[in-house]
């Protein structure tokens, strides 16, 4: 969720008059925390996850499934909870600080009136034990979740709905299409989360793109997909908006299931992990050093082959919130000349990192993106106010991006205590990384944000990669470890994680050997034992391309093998990694063992052992008895998948009986060992133990 202001928005025209002084304002209020802030300590990580949950109402008489619209009404009805009040309160408005076994968990909404955001009260520290509470937590947000809503509903951790802009009535309350801020041929306007904020952001990328955003998934090309397949849902005779020319004029690409709104991404739920480090030199390392395993977490949590009652020849969602935030005009894309817009700009502001930020001496210029664009007098701004060339570089290529959201209270007097106009464009750059400095009015120090992965069906999977997340940063600062490629073969990394099956199918860059070239013996503050400062790594040097091959996700995550053919350093892999770390700390047996129960899902995912959920929604679907093999995916294949989920969801592939039940294949390898969730109160019913 971005920053939510009030206030009276600017309609593009005048928005768009007023960004340089918003930019300008913006590039003040960043030095004034860098100020404040460049020397901030902390003594320990801190971390925190967010999930995003899809609120669903069944009509179980007919057989169908609606996403259904009462964020509010569910918000509202936290927020009025005594029992909740009493404990400290579970919404941002009443949330008081409690001193019990563990403070509330906080809900946000976002962009869709069909989403909720969760959030565990307290950020997460580094204590081993302390991970295996992160999953506990999750269930016991879903549970407070589901208690607040009503009996039919029930909140669905799936990336996407998948029929969400269809032309049945796929919502509840039902309302027409093609509303003024949307525009769109396939969602209404109150889909979109009714603060002042959504709207105008949704309106005001389109008013500046000069036409509604488009977004082309390629179809799963299936034994009875009419090709070539033109998407039945595009109503070529709507003369509604001005923008309704856009599919006379080709947006609607053959072979591709055709979305036009910002819902289409923004609607879409992740898992995002945010980790305070000690001060602003841990916190630029861990942010160059998590960039590179962006794409190869995004293609290990696919989750998303359906889009708008399709089939998709896609597993993930990153392309797809790209395109439907993409404000660039013609001249930015490069389709026309330069001549009102003053730079060609690569990439949508929801992409792949281009910078990288770490003074760290092994960052080799060659590593650097070509094609950055920068804003070259907000730099020189930048670093004639104190702050070096790496991070100056990194904000002025954020700051090439217009303020979409402006209001016009914040244009009176530049206040150096706010960040409102530097949040204003930071909040709306999605890269897959995000670096976040200290805000003005608390003790949070610098943080970095992961933010490629997709949402997975169960809390443990959540946890799963959560924790795995958190253990690779802790291995990366106590070795010392070493990821840097090229950022142009991250972008392609990006693209390649898209595949159907990328996980198993493709392979990817990444660096051939993580460690420096000293003898090092891992610590908890990350230096050599008996040494009192680290001595810097020495600069690379020989051919940038023998530092790193094409590997797959498999030997990432669990190492390579030897090759007697080449001397070539072989990657040892994540997990390995991970584990090395693990064994230099002093770990009880139990506390290792369950921590290994998490490991072990990564692990196998990768290797192909288990499933993917995109792969899994797909052998769905397509075994479906009223499934067709023609791509769609019908009311009522979508009521029972919804079904299916939810049972997996409390139940993680185990029958009543102990056996494999829906969805198996994504936590064992054979259908007849299932086992039973710790705390389980038995699967294929709805009792779940809440954490409390």
């Amino acid at each position: 969720m971005g920053l939510l202001a009030l206030g009276t928005p600017l309609e593009w025209p005048e928005a768009k008059k007023a960004a340089d002084q918003v930019r300008q304002w913006g590039i003040e209020q960043l030095l004034s925390i860098w100020r404040r802030a460049k020397g901030k300590e902390r003594d320990v990580l801190l971390w925190g996850d967010e999930i995003e949950y899809l609120v669903i109402a069944y009509d179980d008489q007919n057989q169908k499934v609606k996403l259904s619209l009462r964020q509010a009404d569910i918000l509202d009805a936290l927020s009025k909870d005594e029992a909740l009040q009493k404990k400290g309160g579970c919404v941002p408005e009443i949330q008081k600080v409690v001193r019990e076994r563990e403070p509330l968990p906080t809900f946000h909404p976002e962009f869709g009136r069909f989403m909720l955001e969760a959030t565990p009260g307290k950020p997460w520290g580094i204590g081993l034990k302390d991970l295996l509470d992160v999953e506990p937590n999750m269930r016991w947000r879903r549970s407070i979740a589901k208690e607040h809503m009503e009996p039919n509903e029930f909140p669905i951790t799936l990336t996407t709905f998948p029929r969400l802009g269809t032309k049945d009535e796929y919502i509840t309350p039902y309302f027409p299409p093609s509303g003024e801020r949307l525009r769109s041929q396939f969602l209404p306007d109150e889909i979109a989360n009714p603060h002042i904020r959504f709207p105008t952001l949704a309106a005001n990328i389109r008013a500046r793109r000069g036409r509604k955003v488009e977004i082309n998934v390629p179809i799963y090309k299936d034994e009875n997909t009419t090709l070539p397949f033109k998407d039945p849902t595009v109503d070529y005779d709507l003369h509604k908006w001005p923008e309704d020319d856009d599919v006379r004029n080709g947006a609607a690409k053959d072979n591709h299931i055709y979305m036009d709104a910002m819902a289409f991404g923004m609607g879409s739920c992740c898992l995002q992990i945010t980790f305070q480090a000690k001060n602003i030199v841990e916190g630029r390392k861990l942010y160059d050093q998590l960039s590179p395993l962006g794409p190869i977490l995004l293609a290990l949590t696919a989750a998303t082959p359906v889009y708008k009652g399709f089939l998709a020849d896609t597993d993930v969602r990153w392309n797809q919130i790209s395109r439907a935030v993409d404000d660039r005009t013609r001249e930015e894309l490069g389709e026309k000349p330069l001549q009102n817009d003053r730079w060609r700009v690569p990439k949508s502001r929801y992409a792949s990192n281009s910078t990288y930020i770490s003074q760290d001496p092994r960052l080799r210029k060659e590593y650097m993106d070509p094609d950055l664009v920068v804003d070259e007098h907000l730099k020189q701004r930048l670093m004639d106010g104190g702050m070096d060339d790496l991070l100056a570089t990194h904000f002025a290529h954020l700051f090439i991006r217009d303020p979409i959201v402006v209001f016009d209270e914040d244009l009176k007097e530049l206040d150096l205590n706010n960040t409102n106009h530097f949040e204003n464009l930071q909040s709306t750059n999605w890269q897959h990384m995000r670096f976040k400095p200290p805000p003005s009015d608390n003790l949070i120090g610098w943080r970095v944000e992961f933010r490629s992965m997709e949402i997975q069906m169960t809390d443990f999977e959540n946890a799963a990669f959560s924790i795995f997340i958190v253990l690779v940063t802790r291995a990366i600062l106590s070795f010392d470890l070493n990821f840097y490629i090229p950022i142009a073969r991250t972008t392609e990394n990006m693209d390649t994680a898209h595949a159907r099956n990328a996980v198993s199918s493709e392979k990817f860059y990444f660096r051939n050997d993580p460690f420096p070239p000293r003898p090092l013996r891992p610590t908890t503050n990350g230096y050599r034992s008996g040494s009192t400062t680290p001595s810097r790594p020495p600069t690379p040097t020989g051919p940038v391309e023998e530092e790193y091959s094409l590997m797959t996700v498999d030997e990432v995550i669990n190492g390579q093998e030897p090759s007697t053919s080449t001397s070539n350093p072989v990657f040892p892999g994540l997990i390995p990694l991970v584990e090395s770390y693990l064994n230099s700390m002093n770990i009880d047996v139990q506390t290792r063992c369950d921590l290994d129960r998490y490991l072990d899902l990564i692990r196998k995912r990768a290797n192909g052992k288990l499933w993917t959920a995109a792969k899994w929604i797909r052998h769905f679907v397509r075994g479906h008895g009223e499934y067709k093999g023609d791509s769609v995916v019908s009311e009522k294949v979508t009521y029972d998948l919804a079904k299916a989920v939810e049972e997996i969801t409390r139940c993680e592939g185990v029958d009543s009986e102990g056996r494999g039940g829906a969805g198996w294949q994504m936590f064992t390898e054979t259908a007849g060992t299932g086992r039973k969730r710790k705390g389980e109160n038995g699967c294929g019913s709805k009792n779940t133990k809440p954490y409390m």
